[in-house]
């Protein structure tokens, strides 16, 4: 392992790489059940969603490890499954098959524009000021998860309760976040969990955050937050995936000329949202964690394909998509939850295989891998991202030319519910303040491109 994954050159070592997958594992292993819940709403097999999605993210992270050797973890990404079952499904009216064989279209496309250095001119095109923003975005991103995950917010408000109803007919008036009153259990528990993590944290205990999870989820026992099986009805036999495996419908999904349209803007939106997604996770963990140094990102804007660790992890990334909807699931992603295990000191290949090798071990312990609550992950979630906040001490905030952009960039991404749209709206103002100040040339065309296209999928999505 140490030959192959260069863990001495990197600063690591076996015990470090190992406790990082299972960090990293731990904090997105909620994926095994919420994903089969949500694609199940669009008639889906919940049992074969599930085997697809733990081989889904198993496939993709050993690819990002073996291929790549970097620390990422992959797995249907959260988000997109919800656009595949509402929007696609519920939305437009098309089948799930139809909407699997979008997703394995996008998978092509993301393959074609890393193979093409489409997704390298991208990334080269994005200055360093969003970057950092971006990597900060990334951070309030995960702790605002944490801090839901954790129930430490509560929203409150007359529209709020309309759509808790299903009887709201504004959304946008009267919606009021307010701090938790403490009285829920799983605040409670989330609460000591992150106390313990901080503590840990501050003492620079080796393995603080991994300690803080597991330590959480036994206390968590007593608090009957942490809910063991019963043991007397566990059942290890593994669901089968023939009714999602290979039901991709690309007859019926062009069957329809009064469609294409809307078929071909769906594969963009969903390939826009992947593409940003995954860059802006890369971007903002591997910067801010050297896992992609200035050797590396050197080589990656001289090099050719695969010549540099971001070229390869943009590649497994890419791959993953149509793999997953091989299987049976939406669109497979690199996890921002990977700067978990990144925290805790993962740097090599190995800490993604670490990853995988749960994730396929989960297939005979899925009775087991709800033990760990919510709020055990949360605190995780929550240290993390005040690690990933410290590049906003980077920015020129009295510039306004870099202020107003960067702003945008790093509130929109947790108030929204989404990286891709923190870029966006990051973008848009990036180009606006530039072209007010008549620097319109200092802009990358990519960039002028990319924020078009943001722009038309808003209006047809407005449409």
């Amino acid at each position: 392992m140490e030959k192959f994954f260069k863990l001495k050159q990197h600063g690591t070592n076996v015990r470090t790489e190992l406790l990082a997958g299972l960090t990293t594992f731990l904090t997105m292993a909620y994926i095994l059940f919420v994903n089969p819940s949500i694609l199940s709403l669009a008639g889906m097999d919940k049992g074969a969603v599930f085997v697809a999605t733990l081989l889904a993210a198993a496939i993709g992270t050993f690819v990002m490890g073996f291929v790549a050797n970097v620390p990422f973890a992959q797995a249907p990404g959260m988000g997109l499954n919800a656009f595949f079952t509402f929007t696609v499904v519920f939305g437009f009216g098309f089948t799930w098959q139809q909407a699997l064989a979008m997703v394995f279209i996008c998978g092509l496309i993301n393959i074609l524009i890393t193979v093409t250095k489409i997704r390298k001119m991208i990334i080269k095109a994005i200055p360093e000021s969003l970057q950092y923003a971006i990597s900060a975005g990334i951070g309030l991103f995960i702790a605002y998860i944490g801090l839901k995950q954790a129930h430490f917010l509560s929203f409150t408000g007359e529209a709020y309760n309309a759509v808790v109803t299903g009887e709201a007919s504004n959304v946008y008036a009267d919606v009021i976040p307010a701090l938790a009153n403490f009285t829920d259990p799983i605040t409670v528990l989330a609460l000591i969990g992150i106390v313990i993590t901080i503590v840990l944290m501050l003492l620079k205990v080796n393995s603080a955050i991994l300690i803080g999870i597991v330590s959480t989820t036994i206390i968590g026992v007593f608090m009957n937050v942490s809910q063991l099986p019963n043991f007397s009805e566990v059942s290890f036999a593994i669901p089968s995936l023939t009714p999602t495996l290979f039901q991709l419908d690309f007859v019926g999904l062009f069957a329809d000329p009064s469609k294409l349209f809307i078929v071909f803007t769906t594969i963009f939106a969903f390939s826009l949202s992947d593409t940003f997604d995954t860059i802006g996770t890369f971007l903002g963990t591997g910067r801010k964690s050297g896992i992609f140094d200035a050797a590396d990102e050197k080589s990656f804007e001289a090099g050719s394909s695969f010549s540099s660790k971001l070229d390869r992890a943009l590649f497994a990334d890419a791959t993953a998509t149509s793999i997953g909807a091989l299987l049976g699931t939406s669109n497979t992603t690199t996890y921002v939850e990977s700067a978990a295990g990144i925290g805790q000191g993962g740097k090599t290949g190995l800490t993604a295989v670490t990853v995988g090798v749960l994730f396929l071990c989960s297939v005979v312990l899925a009775p087991f891998v709800g033990i760990v609550p919510a709020a055990a992950t949360a605190p995780a979630l929550i240290v993390v991202g005040i690690l990933m906040v410290e590049s906003l001490g980077k920015i020129n905030w009295s510039d306004l030319e870099t202020a107003i952009p960067v702003f945008f960039t790093v509130v929109i991404m947790p108030l929204s519910y989404s990286i891709s749209n923190g870029i966006a709206a990051g973008f848009v103002f990036y180009c606006l303040t530039k072209i007010v100040k008549g620097k319109a040339k200092q802009v990358h065309p990519i960039m002028y491109i990319v924020t078009v296209l943001f722009i038309i999928n808003y209006i047809i999505g407005a449409l």
